[in-house]
């Protein structure tokens, strides 16, 4: 059996860090073992969809490497969903209930104040033709519901072992809303039988949720998937995951300097028994996932592994693909260049920076000038590869500076910083002309 798996996002807001993740493991899923990946825009809900949130989706996945091999619309499938209603009706598994929202909470707190579980007690499955009748005439719609056998849902979940859930201890789930709006559910299973989908990958907030999906899939006569649902995300102290690193979108991320395969490569190995290291390529990351790997403990979203990703995934690229983004940037001063800074890159829009202190202006930082006059005067008249060497032995046999004595105050005089690139690398792409300028504490 070939694995086929799905994406379904709304189009309603943007992607974001627990989107992504489950998009992800679902996509290594299927990509390590040769199947399909399915992007399915679940814009059911009409009113809140917009083109321009289903261009980022899209935007976004392709962005991180992550293409589909099928891509499908809800909204083009409405047809579909009143038929698989129709069916549902017609065997009695689907009921029209009446309640309001309002008589629904009066009766939930009844049944808590009895010490009973709030559970619908399908009261609507007692309405008469005439009292529907009479709802009807003062203006009220009906709301659907599934019918639940009422009886224990197992299945052996890849992520969590052995599962099961008594449906008997729960509602009977709203399929379609008094406007029409047909609910997650209802759309979800039929789409993933039409589709043939193989494995249902997602939280394992949907825990309970799928025991009433298998009972879905039975009713309308669909093979039932495979589930596997993932510990969630929490933040890097063991709570929740905060809004503010929850909601963080990856457009977002983009925009902060985040390379592609850092986050794929944190969200992908987080709360895996695999080292937490940059993958070569998206592909790789699905190349050696497996769910045996996967913890049974929430996974820990930490921004100072994803830094430490990205700033690895940076070290790690070749000229040839960096080339094309240093043009952009206007910061394409050669392959040496680049192999002399990219070590100490954390963003690739630190290069900038890094670009100024070779073309410059910099501002050369001088705490003493004469040092500065000494290294002046036994600088080199020829400046190559050889330079760093034979001038600093020759300013620690000029001042008897040594170590970080010696070495610190030149770094500030030809870069203006007291961090940065190596110095035998960088100090030769100065050159002559400049180095004199800043060691006699001109701007150059």
């Amino acid at each position: 059996m070939s694995v086929k798996v799905r994406f379904a996002p709304s189009p309603t807001g943007k992607l974001h860090v627990g989107n992504v993740r489950t998009a992800l493991v679902n996509w290594m899923f299927a990509k390590g073992q040769g199947g399909s990946f399915v992007l399915r825009i679940d814009d059911t809900d009409l009113a809140r969809s917009t083109p321009e949130f289903e261009q980022g989706i899209e935007d976004d996945l392709t962005w991180l490497g992550m293409l589909w091999d099928e891509r499908h619309n809800q909204s083009k499938r409405f047809d579909r969903y009143e038929e698989a209603a129709d069916r549902l009706k017609a065997s009695g598994r689907l009921y029209a209930c009446y309640e309001t929202s309002e008589e629904l909470d009066r009766r939930r707190k009844v049944q808590l104040s009895r010490g009973l579980p709030p559970i619908y007690d399908r009261a609507a499955l007692d309405l008469t033709d005439a009292e529907k009748a009479a709802y009807e005439a003062e203006g009220r719609r009906p709301h659907w519901r599934f019918k639940l056998e009422g009886k224990r849902v197992a299945w052996e979940d890849l992520a969590r072992g052995h599962a099961e859930v008594d449906t008997a201890s729960m509602s009977d789930p709203v399929l379609i809303r008094e406007d029409g709006l047909f609910l997650y559910t209802l759309p979800s299973v039929v789409d993933d039988i039409d589709m043939a989908i193989t494995h249902v990958i997602r939280g394992e907030d949907h825990v309970t949720n799928t025991g009433a999906q298998i009972e879905i899939f039975e009713a309308l006569g669909g093979p039932v998937p495979a589930f596997a649902h993932m510990p969630l995300l929490v933040g890097a102290d063991g709570a929740a995951l905060s809004k503010r690193l929850g909601s963080l979108s990856i457009s977002e991320m983009r925009d902060l300097g985040y390379e592609p395969i850092a986050i794929t490569s944190h969200l992908g190995r987080i709360g895996t028994s695999d080292p937490l290291e940059v993958g070569t390529s998206v592909q790789a990351l699905g190349d050696s996932f497996a769910f045996s790997k996967m913890g049974r403990s929430p996974a820990r979203y930490d921004t100072a592994d994803l830094d430490r990703l990205n700033a690895q995934a940076l070290h790690a690229m070749d000229y040839a693909v960096a080339q094309p983004r240093l043009a952009g940037l206007d910061a394409d001063l050669g392959e040496g260049f680049w192999n002399a800074v990219r070590p100490n890159l954390q963003k690739f829009a630190d290069v900038v920076e890094m670009a100024a202190i070779v073309r410059g202006p910099i501002t050369p930082v001088i705490e003493d000038p004469a040092f500065a006059a000494a290294a002046l005067a036994v600088l080199p008249e020829t400046v190559d590869d050889t330079l760093w060497p034979i001038w600093t032995n020759a300013v620690k046999e000029a001042t008897g500076a040594k170590g970080k004595t010696l070495f610190m105050p030149l770094r500030l005089i030809l870069t203006g910083q007291p961090h940065g690139p190596d110095m035998a690398a960088i100090a030769p792409m100065i050159g002559r002309e400049r180095i004199v300028k800043r060691l006699q504490g001109e701007t150059a």
